[in-house]
């Protein structure tokens, strides 16, 4: 038999409120609860609370041989505590049913693999910790934010000791091989790796409903009619995706449930095909084939790279300025701090701040609340510098002209006439 792994982004950003420089010193309220409130019950609405009752008929109607896995990051499951503890309910029953994995990332759903190891290993830790409280499993897998991955990350991630990662699909990397298989890392041995067949999961979660697609409409019977037509030898097909797919980013009308609730027993009946979590896949297959990746690859956009977060001078520099923190960051234990250097973390941040246009611009604008990348970096410097000050304050340093101060000034003079 050959298997199908399913897995699905869960995440939610703390969004920041529009913070001006008249705030700085003023207020240390940074996130914006009306706004997070709202779109949170909206997805909530739309795509959790539908979707995992749709899993759990599915789970039960096939007698536990349909499976899933999610990795939920640290900012979606505090908004479900805060605002839907019914989705973290649901949430909880599907973990019951003992058909569904859950895999651990990074707490903030941050960047920090690509800054500061410590950091990344203690976000790590604390999302596998509140995974283990929440649902009561231990998580035995590891995905990065964003599928972010390379050979430097791969050793970190063996190194807390897991021995399973996901990542990219990507052509550039694979070359002529097929992502259809269980890789190893060549660089760190004893790490498995499971790459997204990025074509089939995009044909579900960006096309599915675009009508000049000359596959439209995508009906289970084509879907798994494709599956089928893959190589003999090829082992598994991983479809990977943001889980707002179902109901948020595919609208209910567009029948993407109905194309997710007869997706098994078409499955079962007109295939060789079973589904599996991502630790039933490794514990079934072995490595074809070594992987090197010496240069990081995601899943975002056509070049699958680090453009969407760090691709411009405005985002590598908030973002410097940011882990210039750090180290004083540490030394502080006051709560909201620790809080509030958490989510400005999050990867979100330095998305909005994206540059790019054409095909990748419209991705980019879902769920984005800024008018304008500039305007995204000048709310988000005002929000560092008062940051700054808070944590300098608490460690009695006295106030001086910072980098971030120095910083913030000196791209203010470099935004267009017009903003």
């Amino acid at each position: 038999m050959k298997n199908i792994c399913f897995y699905f982004q869960v995440h939610q950003p703390f969004r920041l409120k529009p913070y001006r420089f008249f705030n700085i010193g003023a207020d240390d309220q940074y996130f914006d609860d009306k706004v997070n409130h709202e779109i949170m019950r909206k997805v909530a609405t739309k795509c959790y609370l539908p979707t995992n009752a749709l899993l759990l008929e599915l789970i039960k109607l096939h007698q536990g041989n349909f499976k899933v896995s999610f990795s939920i990051s640290g900012t979606a499951l505090d908004q479900f505590e805060l605002y839907a503890p019914d989705v973290m309910d649901s949430f909880k029953a599907l973990a019951k049913t003992g058909c569904v994995e859950f895999m651990t990332e990074t707490y903030g759903h941050s960047l920090s693999a690509l800054k500061s190891p410590d950091e990344f290993k203690r976000q790590v830790k604390k999302h596998s910790d509140k995974i283990q409280e929440l649902f009561g499993v231990k998580p035995k897998v590891f995905r990065n934010t964003e599928l972010i991955y390379s050979d430097h990350i791969g050793s970190l991630v063996k190194e807390m000791g897991f021995t399973t990662m996901l990542m990219e699909g990507a052509d550039k990397i694979l070359d002529w091989q097929s992502p259809n298989f269980l890789y190893e890392s060549a660089a760190n041995p004893g790490l498995n790796l499971m790459l997204k067949n990025y074509k089939l999961s995009d044909d579900i979660a960006f096309r599915f409903s675009q009508s000049s697609w000359g596959e439209w409409p995508l009906t289970t019977e084509k879907f798994v009619d494709w599956i089928s037509q893959t190589a003999w030898d090829q082992e598994i097909i991983n479809l990977f995706m943001d889980y707002e797919t179902f109901g948020e980013h595919q609208w209910e009308d567009s029948g993407i449930f109905n194309f997710l609730r007869h997706l098994p027993a078409r499955v079962f009946d007109h295939s060789e095909f079973n589904f599996v979590t991502p630790s039933e896949a490794v514990s079934l297959m072995k490595p074809v084939n070594k992987l090197s990746v010496p240069i990081c690859v995601s899943w975002a956009d056509e070049e699958r790279d680090l453009s969407a977060w760090l691709g411009n001078h405005i985002q590598d520099d908030a973002f410097d300025c940011l882990y210039n923190l750090e180290h004083k960051v540490n030394k502080i234990k006051d709560e909201k701090i620790q809080r509030d250097w958490l989510y400005l973390q999050t990867s979100d941040h330095f998305y909005y701040m994206c540059t790019k246009f054409f095909a990748d611009g419209d991705v980019h604008k879902y769920f984005n609340h800024y008018d304008s990348p500039y305007e995204a970096f000048t709310n988000y410097m005002n929000v560092l510098v008062d940051f700054e000050e808070r944590v300098n304050k608490i460690l009695g340093i006295k106030p001086q002209q910072t980098k971030i101060t120095e910083m913030n000034e000196q791209f203010k003079g470099l935004l267009p006439d017009n903003y």
